[in-house]
């Protein structure tokens, strides 16, 4: 059993992959105070999705399931607000809410894949070189639309797991597939839906272009 932590919480409207680095714009005060109190400890709080609901004021409906972010980068602006860049780093499951005093806080345990079998060890050495290929493929499309995306040349990681993370962080996906793939028991279940994800982005990109 994974022990359970205290962990301080931002519910934001988007999944927070491990290997995605995001810029955050903290500008509630409870949320400057997360991030000062983050600074001078571990430098780490949690990301999950709201389901329903808004980013501020509190009210929100939030998933159960989220990433732990750190802190690469913090600035502090003359009104108080920061200017974050956080990297994900690993997956975590609430185990029960606290009190959103003096900002959201939740129990929570490490959530790490399951061990791999050697049918799904087989699967993903198979199935990540033209998964790649798509990937590669859609940015390639997407960059045709005037869209952002990372260097054609970006190298993946070595480690299977690391790079599905990493294809994944790196698609045009809608926030419900992200958490599809955060909760995907295993990288052979996450690599195969990330398959389907980019086959449909795929298709409605090329119906975009051909649209004009």
């Amino acid at each position: 059993m994974t022990d359970t932590a205290t962990m301080a919480m931002f519910p934001l409207g988007m999944v927070l992959l491990p290997t995605m680095v995001v810029p955050i714009h903290v500008f509630e005060p409870r949320y400057r105070q997360m991030t000062k109190d983050c600074l001078d400890s571990d430098r780490e709080f949690a990301v999950v999705l709201i389901e329903r609901g808004s980013e501020v004021g509190g009210g929100d409906t939030r998933t159960h399931a989220g990433t732990v972010a750190r802190i690469i980068e913090a600035q502090e602006f003359p009104d108080g607000r920061w200017g974050l860049v956080a990297g994900g780093i690993r997956r975590i499951r609430v185990s029960r809410w606290l009190e959103d005093d003096p900002y959201p806080r939740a129990e929570v345990q490490d959530w790490p894949d399951a061990e791999q079998s050697e049918e799904d060890l087989d699967y993903v050495a198979v199935q990540l070189p033209p998964t790649t290929t798509v990937w590669r493929r859609v940015l390639a499309l997407q960059s045709e639309l005037g869209a952002p995306g990372p260097p054609a040349a970006f190298e993946l990681s070595d480690d299977p797991a690391a790079a599905v993370w990493q294809l994944a962080a790196l698609s045009p996906l809608g926030p419900l597939d992200r958490q599809r793939l955060l909760t995907a028991e295993g990288t052979a279940h996450r690599l195969g839906l990330l398959a389907e994800f980019l086959a449909d982005a795929e298709e409605v990109i090329r119906a975009r272009i051909e649209m004009g």
